[in-house]
């Protein structure tokens, strides 16, 4: 449903989080490394993150990535695909028709079009500090 980069993104965003939680920021390598992402392609998703301003990036001995605490609750995941998937996922056909619309729907459109709008409202009702906080607690985990 998600291209690669974004999944790696989320598991980044939320690694980071888990981190940031505990106040620690966190570097390239081990985020890579936490999340199963090639290093070089995780460089270029956390780049993408920081511009699209989801994560900070702070440089120097202790620098690293963080989230800072006030924004654990506005970042929601919707803004995760958007930055890196962009919003074809809410607005592109589901066998992937060019000319899919209501006036002239593909087989799955109105089947599809329902699960894209529950996807939607789940990544936009859903913060970033929850799902972190059930990362920390150990009820949910990034790697296997």
């Amino acid at each position: 449903m998600f291209s690669k980069a974004c999944q790696y993104a989320i598991r980044a965003t939320l690694f980071i989080s888990q981190k940031s939680l505990q106040g620690e920021r966190v570097g390239l390598k081990k985020i890579a490394e936490e999340i199963d992402s090639p290093e070089a392609f995780t460089a270029k998703i956390l780049q993408q993150l920081a511009r699209n301003s989801i994560i900070e990036s702070v440089k120097g001995p202790s620098g690293g990535f963080e989230i800072l605490d006030k924004n654990l609750d506005k970042i929601k995941l919707i803004s995760i695909v958007e930055a890196i998937d962009g919003n074809q996922i809410f607005d592109g056909c589901g066998l992937g028709l060019k000319q899919c619309n209501s006036a002239k729907p593909c087989p799955v459109h109105d089947k599809f079009k329902s699960i894209r709008e529950n996807l939607k409202h789940m990544l936009s009702t859903t913060n970033i500090r929850e799902l972190a906080t059930d990362l920390s607690i150990g009820n949910v985990f990034l790697k296997a």
